[in-house]
């Protein structure tokens, strides 16, 4: 073991003897690096290696390649590279590999040696280390996106990038994602050789015999991929995700015709074809720009006429609601009844999904959008169908907030009720109540009172006393005041077998000092505390509670109450 550290150490000279000649460090700066290093060397060479130890030697020489780069930039000193960041860089992706060689599982392992190589730029072994973390990791699909997306924009490589692509498929034929990203390659491909043949253009050079071909600069490497993805994988989902990415380019018009072709025939049966032809019709455009505001407006009133058409031809050719947030966008707008007749009969339906209910009553919320009785309908029809999500039960109590409702506080208890974790005893449903709970009172305070009386309640029901005097401490600084949520808190104090006040006072209203002390006054209390309390009831009241609190206490000390 000693002679290979040794030997280790002693190649560490060449470059040690440069830092020191060329004045990036002084002479005792390297001794002391050569101390660090051979202790390091030995950890890597006991019988028992840690993963630890490799980390901690790698992250020591990344130190010092990070020293040595602000150094040069201080002193101006730019040559001798290859004998000194060279030689650092050479020996930290040894390190690496020994410790992926023999940690072969740990993937963060394998990322972490992939971002040091993309840092500092050593492209060969980049490639180097995708290969062999593919060799042992072939099942996770995201790596061989990552190898290939590397080899496209590090290296520029758009060939071997088709290659990872195609060997991924091997491994994963049916893999949506993998599928999405060589589409998405072969496009990002077929766009540079159009702006490298507009350039030599501009330019004109002359090429040669080479040809730039009109094939693949259209896209139909890319139509021959989508041909092979959805031979394999079917979904009107999945076609939509690639016509999404085909739109991002300016020169798959054809291509974007045949997919949305493809889809009109294929998947008819699906509500997400119905929902994307509704949205093209919302978002054609005339020829040219209408200049007129009138122009401008009939346009949209045209837009909206014909998107109401396509969504009520969709709810009658597949009896389905899955009317999505274009349909909400609009529901504001002048076609409003109609949309909202559309809507019910979709509810009626039982066929509204639960993301559309949220987005619908939370667009009317932020837009303030005055639908009255029909917005609170709508949120109530939610929790009646969607009793376990929290979501729709915060977004019913924000409603009836903001309607005025006055049944807000039993709203809310039905809320707690559904997700009491003494029904659902998994603690993600107690992260749920808790979510109902905070996320109305922070939206609104207006009806806090109220709500906060009910929610120490269910804590203590819920979680017991830590539970309440974690959720009296959150709240008893939250404006309005209540004295009922303090009396409450007192209570459960006082049921606890070594039970203390301290914490419960500070706020108003004064006669809950005059309680404090008198607590502190009976048979279970410290009466040599009293002093302070009067002390901290003068510091915190203000105006008129001052002078009330005054003559309570001069009536109790003297016996009268």
């Amino acid at each position: 073991m000693a002679e290979i550290v040794q030997q280790r150490i002693e190649n560490r000279i060449p470059e040690l003897e440069q830092l020191e000649r060329v004045g990036l460090f002084s002479k005792k700066e390297v001794k002391s690096m050569l101390k660090r290093a051979t202790a390091l060397e030995y950890k890597l060479h006991r019988l028992i290696i840690t993963k630890v130890d490799f980390i901690a030697y790698i992250q020591y020489e990344i130190n010092v390649l990070e020293l040595i780069k602000k150094r040069r930039s201080r002193i101006g000193y730019q040559f001798k590279r290859e004998e000194i960041e060279y030689s650092i860089i050479s020996r930290i992706n040894s390190i690496f590999r020994r410790a992926t060689t023999k940690w072969k599982d740990d993937v963060q392992l394998w990322l972490s040696h992939i971002a040091f190589c993309k840092k500092w730029n050593t492209k060969v072994q980049l490639s180097k280390v995708f290969s062999s973390m593919l060799a042992i990791h072939p099942e996770k699909p995201a790596l061989w996106i990552m190898a290939a997306k590397s080899e496209l924009e590090d290296r520029n490589l758009s060939e071997s990038a088709r290659q990872l692509f195609l060997r991924a498929l091997r491994f994963h034929p049916e893999s949506k994602k993998v599928y999405q990203e060589y589409f998405r390659m072969e496009l990002l491909h077929a766009e540079k050789l159009r702006k490298q043949q507009k350039e030599l253009e501009q330019a004109e050079m002359d090429v040669g015999e080479y040809e730039f071909s009109p094939e693949i600069m259209s896209g139909k490497l890319a139509e021959l991929v989508y041909r092979d993805a959805t031979g394999k994988i079917q979904g009107a989902d999945f076609i939509l995700s690639l016509l999404t990415i085909a739109a991002i380019f300016d020169f798959t018009k054809e291509l974007q015709d045949t997919i949305i072709q493809d889809l009109q025939s294929k998947y008819t049966d699906d509500s997400l074809t119905w929902d994307f032809m509704a949205k093209r019709e919302l978002e054609a455009t005339v020829g040219e720009e209408l200049q007129t505001a009138k122009g401008r407006a009939s346009d949209i009133a045209r837009r909206e006429e014909r998107c109401c058409q396509v969504y009520e031809e969709g709810l009658k050719s597949l009896n389905t609601g899955t009317c999505t947030q274009q349909t909400e966008r609009h529901t504001s707008t002048p076609r409003q009844e109609r949309l909202l007749a559309v809507l019910q009969r979709a509810h009626d339906s039982s066929l509204l999904k639960e993301d559309f209910y949220k987005n619908w009553v939370r667009r009317c919320l932020m837009a303030r959008v005055n639908l009255g009785q029909q917005t609170a309908a709508v949120a109530m029809a939610a929790t009646q169908r969607y009793r376990q999500s929290v979501d729709v039960w915060c977004l019913a109590l924000q409603t009836m907030v903001h309607l005025g409702s006055g049944a807000t506080g039993k709203l809310f208890q039905d809320a707690l009720k559904h997700v009491n974790p003494k029904v659902h005893t998994h603690t993600r449903s107690l992260r749920a109540a808790v979510k109902v709970g905070q996320g109305l009172l922070s939206v609104v305070p207006a009806v806090s009172m109220e709500i906060k009386e009910k929610y120490l309640d269910w804590s203590y029901r819920a979680g017991g006393y830590k539970k309440a005097r974690k959720t009296f401490t959150s709240l008893h600084e939250s404006r309005p005041f209540s004295k009922a949520f303090f009396t409450r808190m007192i209570q459960m104090e006082k049921n606890q077998l070594r039970w203390s006040l301290r914490t419960v006072y500070g706020f108003f209203p004064p006669d809950l000092w005059l309680e404090y002390i008198r607590e502190e006054l009976g048979p279970s209390g410290q009466p040599e505390n009293c002093g302070m309390i009067h002390w901290r009831a003068m510091k915190m009241l203000e105006g008129e509670s001052v002078e009330r609190f005054l003559a309570q206490y001069t009536l109790l000390q003297t016996g009268h109450i």
